[in-house]
């Protein structure tokens, strides 16, 4: 179902991508969350040790920044994995206030085995769409994801009056 709301041609077009784009993410929320139960992981706590195993040992700050999470949940994530021994606090030996977050043997083991079927489950949930379908989302998708925040376009300023269509 798309918008209900009575605006103008241009802003009915807007939400009703906007409810779309909302619902399959949260679809694929669900799906990923399911899968993932099994492990004993929540999505937050994979998003972790699938950035540590693809970027390498990061600091807490540059970790929350490609998560797109805050510093403070980020905190409460990895004190639970560091607590379940699947990845260790580092303290920089030249710099002590530096802190990086590092993979454990147990953390690296879990990851090599769950991403290759969490990969296989992402295929499966997009097989849906063909394959020229999935490469224009992907580049829509980074069109939209690019947007500077801080500008006033993001903030609604940026106004089309002669677009109706």
């Amino acid at each position: 179902m798309g918008t209900k709301y009575q605006g103008t041609k241009r802003e009915r077009r807007a939400l009703d991508a906007y409810i779309k784009l909302r619902r399959a993410a949260n679809t694929l929320s669900a799906l990923e969350s399911a899968a993932l139960r099994e492990s004993g992981l929540t999505e937050s706590r994979f998003a972790v040790l699938e950035a540590l195993h693809h970027l390498g040992p990061l600091r807490q700050t540059e970790l929350a920044n490609k998560l797109l999470c805050s510093a403070g949940n980020l905190t409460t994530v990895v004190d639970n994995l560091e607590r379940d021994g699947l990845v260790e606090r580092r303290r920089d030996g030249a710099d002590r206030r530096v802190v990086t977050v590092h993979l454990s043997s147990d953390g690296r083991a879990l990851i090599e085995e769950l991403f290759p079927r969490h990969a296989a489950a992402i295929v499966n949930w997009f097989a849906v769409l063909e394959r020229d379908e999935q490469l224009r989302l992907s580049e829509v998708l980074r069109r939209l994801g690019r947007q500077d925040t801080n500008s006033p376009a993001a903030a609604g300023s940026k106004e089309k009056e002669h677009d109706t269509r």
